[in-house]
């Protein structure tokens, strides 16, 4: 998993909806977030890539890893 790759879901310039892209290429266009968000997380866990949903002003509001993490968290215990 490269950093900054994987699936992205950022909503249209304009406010015209939300898209969800993997390698700069759009995979879907959606009306509504909460759409694309399924569509993005299922996109994701097909490619087992990251899947990175944007906020409307375009800075990252969550991340969610569904492939093999080459640095997974340290358990503290």
């Amino acid at each position: 998993m490269n950093r900054g790759g994987g699936v992205h879901t950022t909503p249209v310039e304009g406010g015209a909806g939300w898209v969800n892209q993997c390698d700069g290429c759009v995979v879907s266009r959606h009306r509504l977030k909460r759409v694309a968000v399924v569509a993005g997380r299922a996109a994701a866990k097909a490619r087992k890539v990251e899947h990175t949903i944007h906020r409307l002003d375009g800075r990252i509001g969550e991340k969610s890893s569904y492939g093999r993490d080459p640095y997974p968290p340290r358990d503290g215990r």
